[in-house]
């Protein structure tokens, strides 16, 4: 099992480089075909004509995208033809949020940003992160907004409650579970007094894992009142030195609202290594 297709999703952020950055790396160790998606968000100029100065504003702000996509789209092209991995570049002109779909879904893997509070450019719709990892039908691997990451995949912490959502994401990581030096997985606990139902054991993951050719440890996490577990997660990562989160996207859409589970918001928002989700 590998992935022999990868989609990345760019867009005008400061890490729209690195994170095409860390797509090569992977379609090379993979052996895969890269697509890029370009995708970004675009305000309506209609909205600015209420406002003076407006369209020289408006210009000047078309004009600095369309540098920031020319010299990406650049950089993808050198990047194909320096390390012979075979790719595509797509303009996505469309909604991001209803047009990533279409791509994530022939892809093995969707390669995606963190969003970033401290660059505007990194926002390409209400909620995409988890817009996309619902919507996808694929693993999606998100690339923090901070912080260089020299190894990716060595050091595999996978959490684990026994959920629909996580039983995916440990499937669907199998490629890099098998190439991994050291896999973690941690079993996620409510508070004691939260009933408990039936949920697997880590150590009988641990064993399907192993009939993959996985070898990993088991590391219990128990939930502490008030510690949200996502808090608890993110320590124990640190602790491990792991290079990347394996996890179930816990989510639904109700009326007007998109609610995602704790563990999956903080993972989102406050993740300091790479994390692929599945839902």
């Amino acid at each position: 099992m590998s992935y022999k297709s990868i989609v990345v999703q760019l867009d005008t952020s400061k890490r729209a480089h690195f994170r095409l950055d860390c797509a090569f790396r992977l379609a090379q160790q993979f052996g895969a075909h890269l697509s890029g998606v370009f995708s970004a968000f675009t305000p309506d100029p209609r909205s600015f004509y209420v406002m003076a100065g407006s369209a020289d504003y408006f210009e000047a702000h078309r004009k600095f995208r369309q540098e920031r996509h020319g010299a990406l789209e650049r950089s993808f092209h050198a990047e194909l033809s320096r390390t012979g991995v075979s790719g595509r570049w797509i303009d996505c002109n469309e909604y991001a949020s209803e047009a990533m779909p279409h791509y994530t879904r022939c892809a093995d893997l969707v390669v995606a940003g963190q969003d970033d509070p401290n660059d505007p450019e990194s926002f390409i719709a209400d909620h995409f992160p988890e817009t996309l990892v619902m919507a996808a039908g694929r693993p999606v691997l998100f690339i923090p907004y901070v912080g260089v990451f020299p190894t990716l995949g060595e050091n595999v912490v996978v959490a684990w409650n026994g959920s629909r959502e996580a039983t995916r994401a440990v499937h669907d990581a199998l490629p890099f579970l098998q190439r991994a030096k050291k896999t973690t997985i941690v079993t996620l606990n409510g508070p004691k007094d939260e009933p408990r139902g039936s949920p697997i054991p880590g150590a009988d993951i641990a064993l399907v894992l192993a009939r993959h050719s996985v070898k990993a440890e088991v590391a219990e996490l128990d939930g502490i009142d008030d510690v949200p577990l996502g808090d608890m997660l993110l320590s124990r990562v640190s602790q491990l030195g792991a290079d990347l989160v394996v996890m179930g996207a816990y989510g639904h859409s109700r009326w007007r609202e998109l609610v995602m589970g704790g563990a999956t918001r903080s993972m989102l928002q406050s993740m300091t290594v790479p994390v692929l989700m599945s839902y």
